[in-house]
């Protein structure tokens, strides 16, 4: 059975002052996530700027990143494109590649129906079985929703593995776990709606967050795998103000502003994104103050512990 982990991080991509993609500072960023709790990179999803990237920079990102992490943590490519031939062609490059498995995005703007999101994605898979898929499911951004019965039909495609569900919809979380195999994993596509998507069937989640708290996350989702939901929920709650302020705008402008403010040389998005409001860089300072602050209370704790 593939496993991708618990924790993934939909990765940010690093640019210079003149919007290049900085691939040094990719690689520093790929090493110190899968140090910090970073089970699987996920490379050039919508948290890494696919839309204002080429073809090219991402297939050099992905080498980028996998001979960088290589032994550490999976890297997991974004692939998916709304033109079904457009992903068949980057799956099998990716394949080609040799990289641990790709995500594919419900094609946006098209809007396809459900038996139209069922052939493009059985497409996809066929033509690199030997690759893991996840499928993406995030209608706020696609226009399309992709019901749990389609994702059950394609979660019996073998190399179909994976789900990352980001409808907001815990309902519909439930009901995929209801339609498929224990085996077939169920990854949050929301930070904050981790935990619960835990309690109905989830295996982790593919976050955001873990540029900046990956071990706290890790920590969270082990502790509820032990039975300790008290621990779990605390951590939950302790983290929950970060989760909100990294949605404060179109993500990823506040996570690379979070970045930036740790000292991370990460340059700004790529129009049409743009940088956010300074209201919003504020609220992201007293957070990470807050988080600093937690932390440091913890480690003094734990040293009077072992006194």
């Amino acid at each position: 059975m593939v496993k991708f982990g618990r924790v993934l991080t939909a990765m940010i991509t690093p640019f210079k002052e003149d919007g290049s993609v900085n691939y040094a500072v990719a690689e520093q960023l790929a090493v110190h996530l899968a140090d910090r709790g970073t089970d699987s990179l996920v490379v050039c999803g919508t948290t890494g700027e696919s839309p204002t990237m080429t073809w090219d920079e991402e297939y050099e990102l992905f080498q980028v990143v996998q001979k960088a992490v290589a032994g550490k943590a999976l890297v997991i490519a974004g692939a998916g494109s709304n033109s079904t031939s457009e992903a068949v062609a980057a799956t099998k490059k990716a394949a080609k590649l040799g990289l641990d498995g790709c995500l594919q995005v419900v094609p946006y703007y098209n809007k396809p129906p459900q038996e139209g999101l069922y052939n493009h994605f059985r497409a996809i898979a066929q033509s690199a079985p030997e690759l893991p898929i996840m499928l993406y499911n995030i209608p706020g951004r696609t226009g399309q929703n992709m019901l749990p019965e389609t994702v059950a039909r394609l979660a019996e495609i073998p190399n179909i593995v994976a789900v990352k569900e980001a409808s907001g919809n815990l309902d519909q979380a439930s009901q995929i776990r209801c339609l498929t195999s224990p085996e077939f994993a169920i990854y949050s596509g929301d930070d904050s709606l981790t935990l619960p998507m835990l309690a109905v069937g989830g295996s982790g989640v593919v976050s955001v967050a873990s540029h900046l708290v990956g071990e706290q996350l890790q920590q969270m989702i082990e502790a509820f795998e032990a039975g300790q939901v008290q621990v779990a929920t605390q951590i939950h709650l302790q983290l929950f103000d970060l989760f909100k302020a990294l949605f404060l705008t179109t993500n990823p402008i506040p996570v690379k502003t979070a970045l930036k403010l740790q000292g991370w040389d990460v340059g700004s998005t790529r129009p049409p994104l743009c940088d956010p409001p300074v209201e919003v860089t504020q609220k992201l300072k007293d957070v990470l103050s807050q988080l600093a602050a937690v932390s440091a209370s913890k480690t003094s704790e734990n040293e009077f512990s072992d006194n």
